[in-house]
């Protein structure tokens, strides 16, 4: 199963709907716990996500709306008694912040710290490349390898049944036939994390054929100098994000809280975000990731 739940989705101040931001990512035997803020042990119980569910935890940045609920949520996993391995993903330089927060929790937990100082895969399948905002920051992405589709009416008519099929994809070739002759490539998903950052290279990248993406929208356009001074992303910014990178769907979140609607910064990233389906995040939504894209052979 692969599937968003979306903990918390304010930024700096919290609100009487909103949370500090948090989220959680099953995707098949993992559950990564995304950039948990204050209160994200009981949005977790109010989600029916149990502490045992997580495997790893990501940190894009140690500004507090992002971290300072990692005590409660490793108290709470070693209350129930969580006995796997449990990794942590953070800037290097936030080491001392991310130290004393595990030291608050008071251990009981089997937990593997793995700071990052550059871009790159640092677990299967999980990339982190940086962003640009006021303090060091990464952004995450989750990608499956690509693979390819087996079309029924070509094996038929390659007379390919049954042990050769499963042969076939083993080996790439049974006989004469190849697995491209009877094929067609099917993109890996793809899952991408764009938190805190001013528009840059990097979130372009993470951002890149993204079947879901999770992008901060914490100003209106009508802000967009208070977006600069804070480097964040205005509506319009990761609607654009979106659109120019062919992604699928666009989750917004990390809203200021001077809006109490943001319907009007949905409208604002719809607007520049080309094909791409965009929807403003509330408290406890869920987003299954769509079914995996089938690309015909020469196409995008």
């Amino acid at each position: 199963m692969r599937e968003l739940v979306v903990l918390g989705t304010a930024s700096q101040v919290p609100t009487r709907s909103r949370n500090h931001n948090g989220y959680f990512l099953r995707w098949d035997g993992e559950g990564l716990l995304l950039d948990p803020g204050e209160g994200t042990q009981r949005q977790m119980i109010h989600a029916g996500v149990a502490s045992s569910r997580v495997t790893r935890i990501c940190l894009t940045h140690v500004h507090g709306d992002h971290c300072f609920g990692l005590p409660g949520v490793l108290s709470r996993m070693a209350v129930d008694g969580v006995e796997h391995p449990v990794h942590l993903h953070y800037p290097a330089s936030g080491e001392a912040v991310v130290r004393a927060l595990v030291g608050v929790a008071g251990g009981g937990v089997d937990l593997r710290l793995h700071p990052h100082g550059s871009a790159g895969e640092i677990a299967d399948g999980l990339d982190v490349v940086p962003l640009h905002h006021r303090i060091e920051t990464y952004g995450y992405r989750l990608r499956e390898p690509d693979g390819r589709t087996l079309l029924p009416e070509r094996l038929a008519a390659a007379g390919l049944s049954g042990p050769a099929v499963g042969e076939l994809q083993r080996r790439g070739r049974v006989g004469a036939v190849r697995l491209d002759d009877v094929s067609v490539p099917r993109p890996g998903q793809r899952f991408a994390f764009v938190m805190d950052t001013a528009p840059c290279a990097g979130a372009e990248e993470l951002a890149e054929g993204a079947d879901l993406l999770v992008a901060g929208s914490t100003f209106a356009d009508d802000d967009a100098d208070l977006a600069a001074d804070y480097r964040h992303l205005t509506a319009g910014q990761a609607g654009a994000l979106a659109g120019g990178a062919g992604a699928g769907r666009l989750v917004l979140t990390h809203f200021s809280s001077r809006y109490p609607d943001v319907a009007h910064l949905a409208d604002q990233a719809r607007a520049r975000a080309g094909e791409a389906a965009v929807v403003a995040a509330a408290d406890l939504d869920r987003f299954p990731l769509p079914r995996r894209r089938t690309r015909e052979a020469g196409g995008r």
